[in-house]
């Protein structure tokens, strides 16, 4: 009885995570820490990419971004309800993983691509299996085009700003 007055309180304090319900993904208990030092270090690792390739700015958005919020946040629970991207343990899996790609980025260098490079384009024209949708989509409309017009000529207000067409609304009436 003693025991049961005492020490159920304090298991409900604790709040130990004993599993992720993921096979094979086992709990880390201090998380957070190794959240931070992976975030850090990806953003140590990144700084190898030029700045203006659209990789690095990419993961040193969301990489921040993650950062910040475990810097913010004590509890793994509130950091992945944040972050809304899966179990603090999974996210330790991507943060290994996006280091390890890194590495192999730098190795790779797809960004050296000289302008004059010519890529060979093999084209196949065996029949499509039924089971595999085309994705073909419908025409565009009109005013696509005539935008797409305006934006190649550098003539863009022109399009699609007659004064006399209304704003696009909520689809309630307007009165005047």
């Amino acid at each position: 009885m003693f025991l049961r007055r005492i020490a159920r309180p304090l298991m409900m304090m604790s709040q130990v995570k004993e599993t992720t319900g993921i096979v094979g993904l086992e709990v880390v208990p201090n998380a957070r820490e190794v959240l931070i030092n992976l975030y850090r270090k990806t953003l140590e690792e990144i700084k190898a990419v030029p700045e203006d390739e659209g990789y690095r700015k990419a993961v040193e958005s969301f990489t921040r971004q993650r950062l910040n919020v475990c810097v913010e946040e004590q509890k793994s629970e509130v950091i992945e309800k944040r972050l809304g991207c899966g179990q603090v343990e999974e996210l330790i899996e991507e943060a290994q993983d996006e280091l390890k790609l890194i590495g192999h980025m730098n190795e790779w260098k797809p960004w050296g691509i000289p302008d004059e490079y010519e890529c060979e384009v093999i084209e196949n024209d065996a029949p499509v299996p039924k089971h595999v949708p085309l994705h073909r989509p419908g025409p565009l409309p009109e005013e696509f085009y005539k935008t797409l017009e305006a934006v190649t000529s550098g003539k863009l207000e022109d399009a699609g700003s007659k004064k006399d067409e209304p704003a696009i609304t909520s689809g309630e009436s307007q009165s005047q």
